[in-house]
C-alpha cells in the first residue's frame, strides 16, 4: 500500500480516538498519528518492509507506552505513544498488500512483511495487490474522507489532505509506467548534468526485500 494509505488510515483511526481522550486530544495528535502512519516506508532505501517495520515490537511498544500515559497523565507519552501506535498499524496492515519487489503486479517473492521476531517474512495476502493499485487508491480516499469529514482537522489542514489525495491519484495513474517515465526523462536530461544527478537502482533479494540503491556522481 502507498505511504500515504497508510498515513491516512493511522489519521481516521485517531479520529476515533479524540473522544475518548478527551483534554488530550489535538492537533499533535493527529500529527503524530499521520507521521507514524507514513515513517516505516521510509525505509525504502534501506531494506524496504524490513529495516523499519516491526509488527511486533511496535505493537509491545505501543501497548506498554498506553500503560504508561494512563497512569503518569503525560500529553507527551500520549502523543508518542499515537505515533508508535500508527507505525504499528503500517507495519501489521502490509501484510494484507502485495509483495515487496519491484513489479509486485508481477510477484515473483512471498516478501509481505518481515518480522523481527520470527526471523521471517509474512506471506502477502494481497487484497490490494500492489502500492499504487486502483484499490489502494480508493481505501486511500475512504480514510481520508473519514478524517476530512470528521471537522476536526480545519480548513487549512483540509485543503492540504485533498492536495495529498490528489498526489496519490496521480502517483496511482503514473505506478505502473515509473520506468518508462524515467527512461524518458533521463533522455531529456543534458549530458553535463547526468554526472551530478543520482542514480537510482533497484535490487532484490529473496531475504532482504527490495533495496533503492540511490547514487550520486555517475
Amino acid at each position: 500500500m502507498m505511504a500515504l494509505t497508510h498515513g491516512f488510515m493511522a489519521l481516521a483511526a485517531a479520529v476515533f480516538l479524540l473522544p475518548a481522550i478527551g483534554e488530550y486530544a489535538g492537533p499533535a495528535m493527529l500529527a503524530a498519528a499521520f507521521l507514524g502512519g507514513l515513517a516505516p516506508d521510509a525505509d525504502l532505501v534501506a531494506r524496504h518492509r524490513k529495516t523499519l517495520h516491526f509488527p511486533v515490537w511496535f505493537s509491545v511498544a505501543t501497548l506498554a507506552l498506553s500503560m504508561l500515559a494512563v497512569l503518569t497523565g503525560s500529553g507527551a507519552l500520549l502523543v508518542l505513544t499515537i505515533a508508535v501506535g500508527a507505525a504499528a498499524l503500517h507495519s501489521l496492515s502490509d501484510v494484507l498488500g502485495g509483495s515487496a519487489e519491484r513489479e509486485p503486479w508481477n510477484p515473483t517473492t512471498e516478501n509481505g512483511v518481515y518480522n523481527h521476531v520470527l526471523g521471517r517474512w509474512h506471506r502477502p495476502r494481497r487484497y490490494v495487490r500492489y502500492s499504487g493499485a486502483p484499490e489502494d487508491f480508493l481505501v486511500c480516499l475512504a480514510f481520508a474522507a473519514v478524517a476530512i469529514n470528521s471537522g476536526l482537522t480545519g480548513p487549512a489542514v483540509d485543503r492540504v489532505l485533498f492536495g495529498l489525495v490528489a498526489f496519490a491519484g496521480g502517483y496511482s495513474l503514473c505506478r505502473k509506467r515509473f520506468a518508462t517515465i524515467g527512461a524518458v526523462a533521463s533522455g531529456l536530461v543534458p549530458m553535463r548534468l547526468r554526472a551530478v544527478l543520482p542514480a537510482v537502482s533497484v535490487e532484490e533479494t529473496e531475504t532482504d526485500g527490495t533495496t533503492v540503491d540511490i547514487r550520486f556522481g555517475r
